[in-house]
C-alpha cells in the first residue's frame, strides 16, 4: 500500500465563488440606486414650457395637437391639475398663464400624482418639484420637470 497524500486541486474555493457573485450582486443594486442626474444647464432650460394663448395671452409655445385635455376652469391659479393617462401636469402660475409640465420625476423616472398647492411630489424619493415653473423644491432630484407645449383657445387646453 502507498501512501500518497489527497491534495485538493487548485482553483477558487466555493466560499470565494459565492463572494465573488455577492460582490457583483451588490455592485449592480449599488449602481441602479445611484443618480444619474447632474446639475441643469439653466441656458438650457429658458423658455419651456408655456402655451399659446390664441385669446390674446401672453404665452408662448406650438400649437395644438389633438383633444382638449381640459377647460380653463379646471385648473386652479396657484396650482395646478395632474393628468395621469398623458403623464403631464397643467398649472396656471397667474391668470390666463398656462404651463404644462411632465409628471415623471427627473430623478429616477418614478410617475408622480401626489400634488398639494404647487407642489408635486415623488412617492418614490421624496423629490419635489413646482408645479409653476417645473423647479426642484426638493432632492434627491436636481433636474426640472421636463417642459411640454399646450395650447389655449377660447377657454379649451390642449397638450402640443
Amino acid at each position: 500500500m502507498t501512501s500518497e497524500s489527497v491534495q485538493p486541486k487548485s482553483g477558487p474555493s466555493r466560499r470565494t465563488l459565492v463572494a465573488a457573485v455577492g460582490a457583483a450582486g451588490l455592485t449592480v443594486a449599488l449602481t441602479a440606486c445611484g443618480s444619474e442626474d447632474e446639475p441643469s444647464d439653466p441656458s438650457t432650460e429658458q423658455g419651456a414650457g408655456g402655451a399659446t394663448n390664441e385669446g390674446g395671452g401672453s404665452s408662448t409655445g406650438a400649437g395644438a395637437g389633438g383633444a382638449a385635455l381640459a377647460k380653463t376652469a379646471d385648473i386652479p391659479e396657484g396650482s395646478g391639475k395632474i393628468f395621469k393617462d398623458e403623464k403631464v401636469v397643467v398649472s396656471q402660475s397667474a391668470a390666463g398663464d398656462y404651463k404644462a409640465f411632465s409628471t415623471v420625476c427627473t430623478h429616477q423616472n418614478c410617475p408622480m400624482v401626489d400634488l398639494k398647492d404647487d407642489i408635486i411630489s415623488c412617492t418614490c424619493h421624496g423629490s419635489q418639484f413646482s408645479v409653476l415653473d417645473g423647479s426642484v423644491k426638493k432632492g434627491p432630484a436636481v433636474k426640472p420637470l421636463e417642459a411640454k407645449q399646450v395650447t389655449v383657445n377660447g377657454d379649451s387646453i390642449t397638450l402640443a
